[in-house]
């Protein structure tokens, strides 16, 4: 997935009301961009973090200018878009990237299902059963190369998980698609102690057969595509 525009360089001043974000460009112009990212964003919110904006001349919305890409210290791309994920997974399906899943031809994104949900993509093949993928956004780092979710307290991700639990109770296929924005990091667990009611929600959805799949991503200030696939942590 390529960025529409060239991203522009600034230095963050604050992020704040979770969808604000004050940036100081290299020239020095102050700018509000906006942040698309309503999360805890743990560790890439700190004032003079290195960010990579994306201009937009559209009359419609009030901000010309949309946060994409944080860069660490060390230089580690972060993608902190949630809105990302579903484009670059659409992609990788469409290609057949997505080693579980390559034998369906037929790819739906959001598509009805379970209570008043949309199932982010639904894969179809003749003579195969329906495969309900939800994709999460993960880009939480806190330490050994470990990605982590959720970064906050998310009861709709708790629903998500209950209501793909019932797909395979229904005989069809289900599953949870983590995507690493994240390039420091090789693997994957929960983060237990932000939300054990999402971790709970995990084992149990585990348990009845839904599948949990996680993958990397390669970011830069011009793309996010997917990489390769990450060990996930059980227990």
């Amino acid at each position: 997935m390529r960025f529409q525009t060239p991203l522009i360089h600034g230095t963050l001043i604050k992020r704040y009301k979770r969808f604000l974000a004050d940036v100081r460009l290299d020239d020095g112009t102050e700018v509000t961009a906006h942040c698309p990212n309503p999360g805890g964003m743990l560790g890439l919110k700190d004032p003079g973090l290195s960010v990579w904006l994306e201009p937009n001349d559209d009359p419609k919305k009030k901000l010309k200018y949309g946060w994409r890409v944080a860069q660490l210290g060390d230089g580690t791309f972060v993608g902190i878009d949630t809105g990302v994920p579903n484009r670059v997974v659409k992609e990788a399906l469409l290609k057949q990237q997505v080693s579980q899943l390559v034998q369906y031809s037929q790819i739906l994104p959001e598509q009805r299902y379970g209570k008043n949900s949309r199932i982010d993509f639904l894969c179809r093949q003749a003579g195969l059963p329906d495969a309900y993928v939800e994709v999460k956004n993960v880009h939480l780092l806190r330490g050994d190369g470990w990605a982590e979710f959720p970064d906050s307290v998310t009861a709709r991700g708790t629903k998500h998980l209950r209501e793909l639990s019932q797909m395979v109770g229904q005989g069809y296929r289900a599953v949870m698609l983590y995507l690493v924005q994240h390039m420091g990091c090789d693997k994957f667990k929960l983060a237990q102690d932000i939300d054990p009611t999402y971790a709970s929600a995990f084992r149990a959805a585990r348990d009845v057969g839904v599948e949990m799949l996680c993958y990397g991503c390669t970011v830069s200030t011009s793309e996010v595509v997917l990489d390769r696939e990450l060990p996930i942590k059980v227990g």
